[in-house]
């Protein structure tokens, strides 16, 4: 059978954007990370910021899937690239021209969040729709290859700007970078005819929408066990964030830039991951069985990490990177796949919510524990959590979630 050409126009238009905005989420995330620990010396203080900024995505996703699942999604997407660019840019005036603020910067990222979430969904939702039909593990696996390698050259780059230019500028370059991949989003020609001619929309249909994306979860317990457990283990990932920047800010021997290239090594390790995913094609009854042993070995280097020496760690965060993205690929190809595509954003955004609601959790939770426990205890008691998180919700429920795995092509609701 002749293989599915996977470079289209479009795709290299999106992955082209997607590159830009990934470059300034990096930088951005970098520099800001440090900035409120620096102003407030407090892992709560840094905790709660994430938690703000996970906010919108626990209500804006359920608001706007019904009019994406409708209405055409490249607008959603170009649209919110736009938006992004605009509040950056004054968001990088403040911090250039006024003192720092907790307060209003806990506003600030909450605005910028709620941009973010409808942004993630709308990328979320069209991009299966630019993947050909037969090339969906390579287009998910280009797309997780190109956050890691962005991640490896930029980390080491942020910290120095850190340095020299200051996090206002990063935040104005950010701004440009946004503003860039809206236009070359804009330049993506996807035949979206008949979500233009739909009727006028109701409260009611909304309503009904939403209905119908629940009901479907209801009855699809391998796929609802997925989105659960990952709430659970991304929601620890969350909580992990402060607790990391503040263990590098603070332990004897460790630095900024010891952070930063303790990032890029597990980075480097998914993009290499992604690279073999690329290349090989894991038949579908293999899927599940490997998915679930990268879990395990997940949570367990997670539980030691911060108990090794500092080589050790690289090691460790090295070969996560590694499983990790292989199992990542092979999930979401299989879940977005296993979707039926006029639920896709409803579903999706339900997905978004779970692991939302997880990362604020978690990440209060883990925050507070590092203000009274030390922050190795911290790390061991969260990868714990979603050790058994996986045996509860993946393993014990095997049969219904291997069927997310092995599901054929041509599956309906």
């Amino acid at each position: 059978m002749k293989t599915a050409k996977l470079w289209t126009r479009n795709f290299r238009l999106l992955i082209l954007a997607s590159a830009m905005g990934a470059i300034g989420t990096i930088a951005g995330g970098f520099a800001l990370a440090f900035l409120v620990f620096d102003e407030t010396g407090s892992t709560l203080a840094s905790a709660l910021i994430l938690a703000i900024q996970l906010l919108p995505h626990l209500l804006l996703p359920i608001l706007v899937a019904p009019f994406m699942d409708r209405l055409p999604r490249k607008s959603f997407l170009v649209a919110g690239d736009i938006a992004n660019a605009f509040f950056l840019a004054g968001m990088g005036l403040w911090l250039l021209f006024s003192k720092f603020s907790y307060t209003a910067y806990l506003g600030a990222s909450l605005l910028l969040a709620c941009l973010g979430a409808v942004d993630d969904l709308a990328f979320t939702s069209i991009f299966p729709e630019l993947i050909p039909e037969g090339a969906e593990q390579k287009g998910f696996a280009v797309t997780s290859m190109l956050y890691p390698i962005l991640k490896v050259v930029m980390t080491p780059l942020a910290a120095v700007l850190l340095d020299t230019l200051g996090v206002a500028w990063i935040i104005m370059a950010q701004s440009v970078l946004s503003l860039a991949a809206a236009i070359t989003e804009s330049f993506i020609q996807l035949d979206e005819t008949e979500r233009k001619k739909r009727p006028a929309y109701s409260l009611q249909a909304w309503a009904g929408d939403i209905v119908e994306a629940a009901q479907y979860l209801k009855k699809e317990h391998g796929l609802r066990s997925i989105y659960e457990y990952m709430a659970v283990t991304n929601g620890v990932a969350s909580g992990f964030s402060p607790v990391l920047v503040a263990f590098f800010r603070t332990a004897p021997g460790f630095t900024a830039a010891m952070y930063s290239a303790f990032s890029v090594v597990e980075f480097a390790g998914r993009s290499l991951g992604s690279a073999l995913q690329y290349r090989i094609n894991i038949p579908d009854k293999k899927k599940f069985g490997f998915t679930f042993f990268v879990y395990q070995v997940y949570e367990t280097m997670d539980m030691c990490l911060l108990w090794l020496s500092y080589p050790l760690m690289l090691v460790n965060r090295g070969l996560c990177g590694f499983l990790g993205s292989n199992s990542a690929i092979l999930r979401n190809a299989a879940v977005q796949r296993y979707i039926p595509e006029k639920l896709r954003s409803r579903v999706n955004a339900f997905n978004s919510v779970l692991i939302t609601a997880g990362a604020s959790v978690f990440s209060l939770v883990i925050g507070f524990l590092g203000e009274i426990l030390d922050y190795r205890a911290c790390v061991t008691t969260g990868g714990a959590i979603a050790m058994l998180a996986c045996w509860l919700l993946i393993f014990g429920r095997r049969k219904e979630v291997r069927m997310v795995y092995d599901v054929q092509k041509e599956k309906k609701i």
